[in-house]
């Protein structure tokens, strides 16, 4: 089982991301499977916004043969990820899903991005009994675990989440350059469930 550690501050941090994921996608698509980014989290907390403010960029990048869900506007978070994961295992024939969210750990690996072939614990910093998900786990250390996780999550640096964010963004969508070409932002939509419908306007 792989499992790769990137410091987000490094210079080539993006391309290394990128040349990580644009591995995995490619086998995933010979396939023909649909890859689902499922973006865990909530703007209600700092430390746990990490997973929608990926969403929130990469909902003009998805398109044909990847799926959205998890975005500021329409979250995914602990009321609602097991009825999320179940539309998208009926909605779509053997999907690949990418989940994406924040956690804690010590303090010199804040900062650091993991990226493991296995389900990642949505919640388990809050001591949430959720169910794993994902066939690939892409996870941003916010900030150190150890006590009073919630407050930690609530008092975690935005720039520290942003920087995250943007770095994983930014592989995640030259990933998908790297693998299925340029496309125009018109031919781009996102793919959301019936009740978390995001439209674009038509500027977009």
């Amino acid at each position: 089982m792989s499992k790769y550690v990137i410091n987000s501050n490094d210079i080539d941090s993006v391309y290394n991301l990128r040349d990580i994921l644009s591995q995995k996608i490619l086998n995933i698509l010979k396939y023909k499977r649909p890859i689902i980014f499922l973006c865990i989290g909530t703007d209600r907390s700092t430390g746990d916004s990490l997973g929608p403010l990926v969403g929130n960029k990469l909902r003009y990048v998805v398109g044909k043969d990847f799926y959205l869900y998890g975005t500021l506007e329409f979250p995914v978070h602990a009321k609602n990820l097991v009825s999320i994961v179940t539309e998208i295992n009926s909605r779509y024939e053997n999907p690949y899903i990418i989940a994406i969210d924040a956690c804690l750990g010590s303090i010199q690996n804040i900062g650091n991005i993991i990226i493991e072939d296995k389900p990642l614990s949505p919640g388990a910093a809050m001591n949430k009994q959720l169910p794993k998900v994902g066939n690939l786990s892409i996870t941003g250390i916010v900030n150190i675990s150890g006590t009073l996780e919630f407050m930690v999550l609530q008092n975690t640096r935005l720039f520290t989440v942003m920087h995250l964010s943007d770095v994983i963004y930014r592989g995640i969508y030259h990933s998908i350059l790297k693998t299925v070409g340029y496309k125009k932002s018109s031919d781009f939509s996102i793919n959301l469930s019936n009740k978390m419908k995001n439209v674009l306007d038509s500027n977009s």
